[in-house]
């Protein structure tokens, strides 16, 4: 499932080539054939993300909101647009180019009020302005969950996935297992603000990089990192591997129905 940053880049992807212009919308699979036919001809007015959740916004009311889930993608492509495939929940097309969503979790019409429950529902997102990092810390120091759990939990803090989870835990030394109300304030006021820089530049660059300086490829004379997720990590998908700091084995196991990572010796409870 795609991890905040991925989102807020789509949201900034969206805005940039269709904002401002009337769309021709369109839902070549047929089930959002109806709201793509009231929408089409508006004008894109913006954009918005939330954790996992994307807005795309048509005149003064109406929003297209979107989860991707496990399955979904979304493609770009210049004009002109090849004819869609059957598999395009919705496309959107202008003179200069097109986009094209297939297997969304989500794909529905909504109003402000039904975004705005949206929001109300999730935690604090590292990568938005109103973010507000004491209202997740309020949840998590009353909580004997594992934090890693607690991490993953998007009513507690929205956008956070997997690699950034087990990547964010590991950069400040703390063991995943260790209950939220383990934590002390400054624990938590350092992981809140390393995960608003790494998915600030996940944002930018569109991969996951977390390793430090002194930790890349290129400053420990070591092949880089050859995976589907693409970027440079401690722990994430490393099971096995040593750790780029100790030498310890990277450990994995399930937790919260996910797969955690983490280095016994660097994350010591």
């Amino acid at each position: 499932m795609p991890e905040g940053h991925t989102i807020h880049r789509l949201a900034k992807d969206y805005a940039a080539r269709f904002a401002g212009r009337p769309v021709t919308v369109t839902s070549p699979q047929g089930k959002f054939s109806d709201a793509a036919d009231l929408l089409t001809g508006a004008v894109l007015t913006g954009t918005d993300a939330h954790g996992k959740h994307l807005f795309l916004h048509f005149r003064d009311s109406d929003w297209v909101h979107i989860h991707l889930g496990l399955f979904g993608k979304v493609t770009f492509g210049d004009a002109p647009a090849p004819p869609p495939t059957d598999t395009v929940r919705l496309r959107l097309a202008c003179p200069t180019g097109y986009v094209d969503l297939r297997g969304p979790t989500t794909c529905a019409l909504i109003t402000d009020a039904e975004k705005q429950a949206i929001h109300d529902r999730l935690g604090p997102d590292p990568l938005r302005a109103d973010a507000d990092p004491a209202a997740a810390w309020a949840r998590v120091r009353r909580s004997r969950t594992a934090i890693a759990a607690l991490l993953m939990d998007q009513k507690v803090i929205a956008g956070v996935g997997n690699v950034y989870r087990a990547e964010v835990l590991f950069r400040h030394g703390i063991d995943p297992y260790r209950a939220g109300k383990d934590l002390t304030p400054a624990e938590w006021d350092a992981i809140w603000a390393d995960l608003v820089v790494l998915m600030r530049e996940g944002v930018r660059a569109n991969r996951i990089d977390t390793v430090r300086p002194e930790h890349t490829p290129e400053a420990m004379g070591r092949p880089p990192r050859v995976d589907d997720h693409g970027g440079e990590v401690y722990v994430y998908r490393r099971a096995q591997q040593p750790c780029h700091v100790c030498g310890t084995e990277i450990r994995t196991a399930g937790l919260a129905a996910r797969n955690l990572f983490w280095c016994p010796t660097c994350q010591q409870r």
